[in-house]
């Protein structure tokens, strides 16, 4: 079955942008007006997030990321047949200064959220990565859509490793120099075990691996922006956060993390996944060891709330 869908899909992925983008904004208005593909979690998020918008503004919010997540869809089957020239037009990143960390000898952890997209934001980084490049990934629960991605991203020196293996083979990922890139934002599987911080204003638990990874194996850190400049043409910008993870104290790195990923969401609002639910989890005491925000922690949330 995995060979018919991947057939179709790559001849799919031969035709021309222009008309690709059509199936996308089908795709968009199916998506959006007739399914309302996870409609109220994303209205529920944004309302979250952006109190201080109208409700018309949040919509037109909304109305952009269905377009933006369409596309990105779109934009990564398209990543199984484009040429390499076509790509480099696509989706710009100078990696001078990253490639300046490597011929010191640095291994880099290389962190961003899921702004989209992220799959062009991959391929970018791979195809220019002269060291291991590790992927993280949480795996999908279709075993055919699972092996798809898995091809489409797959290349250079990438060594893909799902989220639940990774303490398992972190002998591995670690025995020599390596970069590694890490989508932070997603929820820890146990949330005693994250960092708790307010995120737009709101508790919510980060994942504390990388911030404990940097100081333990001293990696340098770098923090890539999404920009999407136009449709189908990216612009990721790195920026270096520091050269010896291990100079900053347990917790800084996640508080600067939420700072820039913040930051990147509020200047471009529509281009962040926001159809999963991040504030999933309501705050308690139970959590207040885990608390590393400059500010106090608050009381406990009522329970029903997002």
């Amino acid at each position: 079955m995995f060979y018919i869908v991947y057939g179709f899909l790559y001849v799919v992925s031969l035709l021309p942008f222009f008309i690709l983008y059509r199936i996308s904004d089908l795709f968009y208005v199916l998506a959006y007006y007739v399914i309302g593909y996870r409609k109220e979690v994303v209205f529920n998020n944004l309302r979250i997030a952006f109190p201080e918008k109208s409700e018309k503004e949040r919509i037109l919010i909304a109305k952009k990321f269905y377009k933006n997540l369409m596309d990105t869809f779109i934009e990564s089957v398209k990543l199984l047949s484009i040429s390499d020239d076509a790509f480099k037009k696509r989706a710009i990143m100078d990696l001078t200064e990253v490639h300046a960390l490597i011929a010191k000898g640095k291994s880099i952890q290389l962190h961003s959220g899921h702004l989209m997209n992220w799959e062009y934001a991959h391929w970018a980084i791979a195809r220019e990565m002269p060291i291991p490049w590790i992927g993280v990934y949480m795996t999908i629960k279709n075993k055919i859509v699972e092996k798809l991605f898995y091809k489409i991203r797959n290349k250079g020196n990438t060594i893909l490793v799902p989220k639940s293996q990774f303490k398992s083979r972190a002998h591995e990922v670690f025995s020599q120099q390596y970069a590694i890139g890490l989508l932070g934002d997603q929820n820890p599987g146990q949330p005693i075990s994250g960092y708790w911080l307010n995120f737009f204003g709101k508790p919510v638990p980060f994942i504390s691996g990388p911030d404990k990874g940097a100081i333990k194996n001293n990696t340098a850190v770098v923090f890539v922006k999404f920009v999407k400049t136009k449709r189908g043409y990216y612009r990721f910008e790195p920026a270096v956060i520091t050269e010896d993870g291990r100079n900053f104290e347990e917790g800084m790195l996640t508080r600067l993390y939420r700072d820039f990923l913040e930051a990147a969401i509020r200047e471009h609002p529509d281009n962040y996944l926001w159809s999963h639910r991040r504030w999933k989890i309501n705050y308690t005491s139970q959590f207040e060891k885990r608390w590393i925000d400059s500010t106090d922690p608050p009381p406990d949330e009522p329970l029903g709330q997002q």
